[in-house]
């Protein structure tokens, strides 16, 4: 899965949202910055492989931000899971 994926999807920001959505099985891809501190990355890595969920890694925060939409940096975003209806 690549940046573009977050353009049109389902999606949350930042590290404690991300968090929250791979803790409730709402996270299908969880994308996270290369350039971001690694005590605030590990902990999420760690959890999304326990939670048997894929990493994807994007150079710099503000690559991520900007996939997202935003005009600032995003250390985290999660790709969320489309609901089955």
């Amino acid at each position: 899965m690549t940046l573009d994926a977050l353009k049109g999807a389902s999606r949350v920001m930042g590290i404690k949202q991300v968090t929250k959505a791979v803790k409730r099985g709402a996270a299908e891809s969880v994308f996270l910055a290369d350039d971001a501190d690694a005590h605030v990355t590990e902990p999420l890595q760690k959890l999304c492989r326990e939670h048997g969920v894929p990493v994807e890694h994007a150079a710099t925060m503000k690559d991520l931000g900007n996939a997202c939409g935003i005009e600032v940096g995003a250390a985290a975003a999660a790709v969320l899971k489309q609901p089955i209806c």
